[in-house]
């Protein structure tokens, strides 16, 4: 499967020089993920609609029986059926119906897993002082998110992760994600910087540039 890039390659250019400048100014490794989406909502979506299916057909089935409608069990069933198999074929059809259909606190929770499942797969937490952070943005969920490593946790409150998310959460809703993603770059580098200034020696230890999935 080949994943459509979301930025253009001026942008990859400019995050990559953002980061790179960050780094300069600290033995910290910044890395960023950027994910259309974090699960493609299927299944909870299939699940909503057919609970949604069996709780407006019992009413209906009380109502036809109010008005002398003879439903037999068979109609019922067949009815109940062929909405669900009309309802389903258009949920393959729309992806973003699905989204529709999912409670907002599925969808982040499912972002947050993607963005932890990105952290490790990227090897973030196996630099040299544990001072990766992950600045992960997945966009079907509205989401965004900074992890950090243990060395980093321990000195820096999360008070400031949540000042740059909302930096970058900010810059999104104006349609300006780069300009975003490099500001919160620029404050995690300067937390970075603070806590843990570049060495004599300043290996990068993970690549300068944004993860498109």
């Amino acid at each position: 499967m080949v994943t459509m890039s979301i930025l253009s390659k001026a942008e990859h250019d400019r995050i990559a020089a953002a980061i790179a400048e960050a780094e300069s100014q600290t033995s910290g490794e910044i890395y960023c993920v950027l994910a259309q989406r974090s699960d493609d909502y299927f299944y909870p979506s299939a699940f909503f609609v057919a609970l949604s299916i069996l709780i407006v057909s019992l009413p209906l089935t009380v109502l036809a029986h109010y008005w002398w409608i003879d439903l037999r069990p068979a109609v019922l069933l067949g009815g109940q059926l062929a909405a669900l198999a009309t309802s389903l074929a258009l949920l393959l059809a729309a992806p973003r119906l699905r989204l529709l259909l999912v409670p907002l606190h599925l969808r982040y929770r499912r972002a947050h897993e993607n963005a932890m499942r990105q952290f490790l797969a990227r090897n973030i937490h196996v630099t040299q002082k544990r001072t990766g952070v992950l600045i992960f943005v997945s966009l079907a969920e509205h989401y965004a998110e900074v992890l950090a490593d243990a060395g980093i946790d321990a000195r820096v409150p999360q008070e400031r992760w949540n000042d740059a998310v909302e930096t970058l959460t900010e810059a999104a809703k104006k349609g300006e994600l780069t300009d975003g993603i490099v500001a919160t770059i620029g404050l995690v580098g300067a937390e970075l910087a603070t806590h843990f200034p570049a060495g004599n020696t300043n290996p990068n230890e993970l690549d300068n540039h944004v993860i498109d999935i």
